[in-house]
């Protein structure tokens, strides 16, 4: 008995021993994808210096549209060196290039703008206006962190599929002159995107987010119009003259006159770029540049056409004559549903980052400084994946960005990443205060963990790219198709901003960063972070 019980013992023992063996080796292996979004966030991490050095190497640059030469020069640079093949100068732009890497489908591109803004020279970490060159362009719109958000992500993406032989191109691009919005239509046009599968394109934001649908903005044409006269003494002979100036301040007149009888949905504005030489001769030849904005492309072509009306009747009333250059446009944009979620999915996993005292204190204090409608610092909530506006009467932000012309050429979304703080102007020096410090470097981490994590999910699970273009052709464009608002012959405005560049660049080249020496671009400039007057530190570094 006594030995029966042992064997049957040993029996149930071993039974339950293999039971549990068997169990444990049906339970299915971790999941690869997400073994390798485990490791491409680390990465990430891993790249913060890196991520930061481009974001401060490009703030230092600040460079206007179509002259983003030093931008485009340390870019290429550092594609180059990782494997990218590069080609430069495309769409007749000099700044202008497309980088590859990889090979077959799917083709994803990763684009983001270069350019900055007039007179918005800023040091960053300063919680008022203290330009670091009076007068200088600066990020004033935060263009220098996008380039460095993605070269992080493509980086640590590309290290994975080399090593487990992911098939996949990757092709990134810069936004060149977005702020003239004078380069991504001519893309389109000239075939860029034709074999595209899909489009990430990042910019700053103050939250991390994506929207899908009809985003609720204008689309645009940028009409420069150029009346010539003749020119003759002012106070001797005036009568013999035909002052080009003249039209120029009729036609802004008759266009100004004219808004009250157009849509609210429009937007509208101009500058005088040429108004004579001096006071005491006829002007001869004066210019003057138009933004036309609306919702929808036969509403931004109506527009145009009026203009084109009120310009031929103020050359009419003065004896002069009129040509018009289009320099720039921009549709409505669309952007794809299917990434979007899978964006906002990655963006819910990511959150936000982990912002310090000290980033809490340059927020609010520069709230209050530019009398910003909450002062309540930085965002520590996310934002939700926002739905489409789906009537073209509804203006929900009225700014344009030419992304859109990419987003009805492929299936595009645009991710945000919280590197800029909320409540600020835009277009401003004020929204360069944080775009070389650690709210724009922690930003640019979490951005490139977002997109990394889509670059993934789009390389290894092929339903993201098939569904993204059933939207598109299903749903997109179904019944609106794209037409360019430039013609076949409109040539990109390559001219704009030379002269601005070459009277402040040898200033500005003096205090380009140098990451050899410093560890960042405040330790260059010798600003303590963050800067505050002695009143804003004691109304709010009391209440940090």
């Amino acid at each position: 008995m006594k030995k029966s019980f042992i064997v049957i013992l040993v029996l149930l023992t071993s039974t339950l021993a293999f039971a549990q063996k068997k169990k444990k080796s049906s339970t299915p292996p971790p999941d690869k994808l997400e073994l390798l979004k485990q490791e491409v966030i680390q990465k990430i991490d891993d790249r913060q210096k890196f991520t930061a050095d481009v974001n401060d190497m490009i703030f230092s640059f600040a460079e206007l549209g179509f002259q983003e030469f030093e931008t485009s020069r340390y870019l290429t640079e550092i594609l180059e060196k990782n494997g990218f093949t590069i080609e430069r100068g495309i769409a007749g732009m000099p700044t202008a290039w497309l980088a590859k890497w990889g090979s077959g489908k799917p083709v994803i591109a990763i684009g983001s703008d270069i350019d900055c803004i007039p007179k918005a020279s800023q040091k960053p970490g300063v919680a008022y206006k203290s330009p670091i060159i009076e007068g200088a362009p600066g990020h004033g719109e935060g263009h220098n962190s996008g380039q460095a958000l993605n070269l992080t992500a493509v980086l640590a993406v590309k290290e994975i599929m080399e090593r487990e032989k992911l098939s996949g191109t990757l092709v990134l691009w810069p936004g060149v002159a977005e702020e003239q919005v004078g380069a991504k239509a001519i893309y389109v046009r000239d075939g860029y995107f034709k074999d595209v599968d899909a489009c990430i394109f990042t910019h700053v934001g103050d939250n991390l987010g994506v929207s899908w649908g009809d985003a609720g903005n204008n689309g645009l044409v940028s009409v420069k119009f150029y009346f010539e006269g003749s020119s003759a003494h002012a106070a001797a002979a005036p009568w013999r003259g035909k002052s080009a100036l003249d039209a120029v301040e009729l036609m802004n007149v008759g266009w100004n006159f004219k808004r009250e009888h157009l849509e609210t949905t429009q937007r509208s504005h101009y500058v005088i770029s040429d108004g004579g030489d001096q006071p005491n001769v006829v002007p001869s030849k004066a210019a003057v540049w138009y933004y036309f904005r609306e919702r929808t492309y036969p509403k931004i072509k109506n527009l145009f056409e009026n203009g084109l009306k009120i310009a031929q009747g103020a050359a009419m009333m003065t004896d002069t004559k009129f040509t018009y250059e289009i320099l720039g446009s921009a549709w409505p944009g669309h952007f794809n549903k299917p990434i979007a979620e899978t964006v906002y999915g990655n963006i819910r996993r990511v959150g936000l980052p982990k912002w310090s005292d000290e980033d809490m204190l340059l927020a609010k204090a520069s709230q209050k400084e530019l009398g910003a409608p909450k002062i309540d610092g930085l965002a520590i909530k996310l934002d939700t994946v926002a739905e489409p506006v789906f009537s073209s009467s509804i203006v929900r932000q009225a700014g344009s960005d030419d992304i859109a012309d990419i987003s009805w050429a492929l299936p595009t979304v645009v991710l945000r990443y919280p590197s800029n703080m909320p409540g600020m102007p835009g277009h401003h020096w004020a929204n360069a205060i944080t775009m070389a410090t650690p709210i724009a470097h922690k930003g640019c981490t979490a951005g490139a963990k977002v997109e990394a994590l889509t670059l993934l999910d789009m390389l290894m699970k092929p339903e993201v790219i098939k569904n993204a273009w059933e939207y598109y052709n299903k749903e997109q464009t179904k019944e609106i198709k794209y037409t360019p608002l430039i013609s076949m012959t409109d040539k990109p405005a390559i001219h704009l901003n030379k002269e601005i560049m070459e009277k402040f660049r040898p200033q500005m080249s003096k205090l380009y960063y140098d990451p050899t020496k410093y560890k960042s671009y405040l330790e260059q400039l010798g600003i303590k972070y963050p800067t505050l007057r002695e009143d804003q530190l004691k109304e709010f570094g009391e209440k940090k």
